[in-house]
Parts: structure tokens; sequence; C-alpha cells
């Protein structure tokens, strides 16, 4: 993200962001544009250390934010209070969550054999991580409304298209994309009267490193008309979204449903 407007910035500057899975792809597009904000970060990264030390000095390069990274993986409950502690200790607060970090299924197979050990691990990091990391983060951003002037926090859920658009060969992270989909719509309510604003980004076709393996079929797809915009999107796509969100630029809307998909989601006859 490049050419931010100045008064953006001023809105983000100061406050902190866990940014979930950040070591690399959209996450780590992600950090590095709420860092241009002026936004502190917490990066979380599973298992690359390298990766995201990287993600760390490339927010902190423009002298804007300051960065820290930490270990955690979202599906383990002690690790999820690990982060947050770490985030309480580094920063002292918390503004906004983005709930990024999924995986793929680790196989494409038909949905007549595919497996509960693949389902579970799926869930359990793209579904349950952010579900029960969200609960806990929720609780300390009402702590701090008591405590924080002009504190105006917020949740931010990256799902995918795959949220409704079905591939039968890939079920377990369809229904763990349509589950965070419904999780935004809870939390949103549930939050309204708190003051903490619930939104979810659907990216689309997004040129990361797990894409990377189905290149050829997406770019015949996309010539052929799969997206209006014949392009793939890229992290950068998808971090703009989350900046307008974190720059206050939506304060009238919760629970809605950001597509950042090259028009994927429109109905054509």
């Amino acid at each position: 993200m490049t050419n931010i407007d100045q008064n953006l910035t001023d809105k983000a500057v100061g406050r902190v962001a866990l940014v979930t899975g950040a070591s690399r792809g959209i996450g780590r597009a992600i950090a590095i544009a709420l860092g241009e904000l002026g936004c502190n970060v917490m990066i979380n990264y599973a298992s690359n250390q390298a990766a995201a030390q990287e993600t760390q000095q490339a927010v902190m390069a423009n002298g804007r934010a300051h960065a820290s990274i930490c270990q955690a993986d979202v599906s383990i409950s002690t690790d999820r209070e690990k982060l947050i502690a770490e985030t309480r200790a580094q920063f002292g607060r918390l503004d906004f969550l983005i709930n990024n970090a999924g995986i793929a299924s680790p196989k494409r197979v038909d949905l007549l054999s595919a497996t509960e050990d693949s389902f579970d691990r799926v869930i359990t990091v793209n579904l349950k991580g952010p579900y029960f990391l969200s609960q806990a983060v929720a609780r300390w951003m009402i702590e701090q409304k008591n405590t924080t002037a002009d504190y105006k926090p917020a949740i931010i859920n990256i799902t995918s298209v795959s949220a409704f658009a079905a591939s039968p060969e890939r079920g377990d992270y369809c229904v763990s994309k349509a589950g965070l989909a419904m999780m935004t719509q809870l939390f949103a309510i549930r939050l309204a009267d708190e003051g903490i604003n619930v939104y979810e980004i659907r990216p689309g076709i997004i040129e990361t490193d797990m894409t990377a393996n189905v290149k050829e079929k997406y770019d015949r797809m996309i010539d052929d008309g799969l997206t209006p915009i014949k392009r793939w999107g890229t992290g950068d796509d998808v971090a703009r979204a989350v900046g307008a969100i974190v720059s206050g630029n939506l304060p009238f809307s919760t629970g809605e449903v950001i597509n950042v998909d090259g028009g994927f989601h429109l109905r054509r006859l």
C-alpha cells in the first residue's frame, strides 16, 4: 500500500493491531499496510519465524510503527492465551484483531473420500481458533472501553469466496469459511452495544504461495471470464480494505461483507 492519505494515517497512529498468520501472503500485506498507516502491529505466526521477522522489518521500515512477533497456533487454547498476554506485555492495548490465519485443505479429494483428520484440522485452525480468539479479545476490548480515551476497536475476519462458492473437492475449507462468515454476524450482533464493530473481508482469487500450485488453472479461468476484473487479486488489494476499516471509514457498518474478488460474487445472465 502506497500514497496513503495523511488524514487516514492520523486516525491509526499509535493504535495496535494483532494480525494472525502474518508471516506471509495476505497477512503480511495487511501487517505492512497497517504499519504504513502508523498502526503498531503484533505479528502472529505458527512456525516460520524467519518469515515473521521479515514482516516485522517491513512493518517498521518507514519508521511510523513498531512491530513485535509472537509464535502461536491459534487452534490451541494455551497459544491463544499466550498471544493475548504477549500483546498486552508489548503494547498495553489492542484496537484491532485481524483474524487472517488459515490453512487450505491438505489434499483436494472427492467429498465422498474426505477424511475426519483433514476436517478436524481445517475447522480447528480456520474456525475454532478465530472464534475463541475473538471471544477473548472482545472481553479485553470491553475492558479497555472503560479506560482508554477515543477507543474505537474492531474485529476483522478474513474469509474467502469459498464461504459461498462450493468446491466439493475441498469441502472442509468451504465449511470453515462459511462458518467464519456466520461468526462475523454473531459477534457483530453481540458486540454492537459494546461499541465494537465486526467485519468480514471476503477475498477472491488472490496470488499467494497458497494458490501457486493452481496458478495455471486460475489463469485460464480468469482469461475465460471467471471475474469481471480480469486479473489475480493481490495481498495489497485485501490490505487496502483492512486499512479502510482501521482508518475509521466505516463507522456505521457492522457485520458487513466486503468483497475483494474482482466481481466474482456478481450474478450474470
